[in-house]
């Protein structure tokens, strides 16, 4: 049993807002399915809400990465009695994750994410997804749909490609304003991220594909013959089985990984 954390006014720049809903907590830890022995990891503990039930359930191990240093102090306190219980104060957008990992068993990384730093941290994360078993996070709606989008969607973009080229992504369930103090002024929502343990479409330069996407969805209106013609030719892309003429939107990340190995193929 932890003690009652103290006050602590969320932090606009921050972005905090603080999940109070107790069956919302349960539903997000019932998701996660965490078991003693496993390697989890919290990102922005906050005020603890989330952070008890997620001990008792991994058997009182849990380490927590926390930017606001005048929190930490409350999360020492109200998690006193949990030896196994680990803060590291530092920011999870620098955080070094394969090194925490180090060895032993991958990372079950969780958190309720700022919204102004969800879409880097996930990048950020998904560079060192060979550390990492599974990712749960709460994140805006909006984010979630266009990390869980499909292709000739109109949430389907380089996100998505980056997203599911290295994972596995699932939309589980909406979590209402009135979830949180201070209320957001939009829907949140619960997302896995699982990495793939082999990649279904490798690419042979990653860095050559995610500037593939990049730059095919850099005006989406266009088709690939405009947004590609500084990199490939209408009539390569012809003979990939790739029609020049589509728009970003309906192509596969397979057809993706198809243009960026044959320019890697021809610059090599």
């Amino acid at each position: 049993m932890s003690s009652r954390p103290p006050v602590h006014r969320a932090r606009k720049r921050f972005g905090q807002n603080f999940l109070r809903d107790p069956g919302i907590i349960s539903r997000i830890v019932r998701a996660i399915g965490p078991r003693d022995g496993e390697r989890l990891v919290e990102i922005g503990p906050g005020q603890g809400a989330l952070t008890e039930p997620l001990l008792d359930a991994a058997g009182g191990h849990l380490e927590v990465i926390e930017l606001d240093r005048d929190l930490i102090p409350g999360l020492r306190v109200q998690f006193f009695n949990y030896p196994h219980f680990t803060i590291h104060e530092g920011d999870a957008l620098k955080f070094d994750f394969a090194a925490l990992r180090a060895e032993g068993p991958l990372l079950r990384v969780v958190g309720n994410l700022p919204y102004n730093i969800s879409t880097p941290l996930i990048v950020h994360l998904l560079e060192q997804r060979e550390a990492i078993a599974d990712m749960h996070f709460m994140l805006q709606k909006e984010v979630v749909e266009r990390l869980a989008a499909t292709p000739g969607g109109p949430d389907w973009g380089r996100l998505a490609v980056m997203a599911q080229y290295r994972c596995r992504v699932d939309s589980l369930f909406v979590v209402p304003p009135e979830a949180f103090v201070p209320r957001p002024k939009v829907d949140s929502a619960i997302v896995r991220l699982t990495p793939h343990a082999e990649l279904p479409h490798p690419a042979r330069d990653e860095r050559l594909l995610f500037e593939i996407v990049r730059e095919a969805f850099g005006q989406r209106r266009k088709t690939l013959r405009n947004n590609l013609k500084g990199r490939i030719a209408a009539e390569t892309l012809t003979q990939l089985e790739i029609d020049p003429a589509r728009r970003p939107q309906t192509l596969h990340i397979e057809e993706f990984v198809r243009i960026a190995n044959h320019l890697a193929e021809v610059n090599s």
